[in-house]
């Protein structure tokens, strides 16, 4: 039960991260074309972010079953 709660606090750390790279690549989205530069560093950044994301919770998910 531990591991679960262990696993629940790691995904609500991971989506805040993912969240805000999200809205960081918005900004830069809004802003172009300035900025333009920085794009495929933040999108590596949220690609990777996301990724750790979705494995975390399929790792939640079959934890639970």
């Amino acid at each position: 039960m531990e591991d679960i709660e262990e696993l629940k606090a790691e995904i609500k750390k991971l989506n805040a991260r993912a969240t805000q790279l999200k809205m960081d690549l918005h900004d830069l989205s809004e802003d172009l074309p300035l900025g333009w530069e920085k794009i495929p560093d933040v999108a590596e950044q949220a690609f990777l972010a996301y990724e750790k994301l979705t494995a975390a919770r399929q790792k939640l998910a079959a934890s639970v079953h």
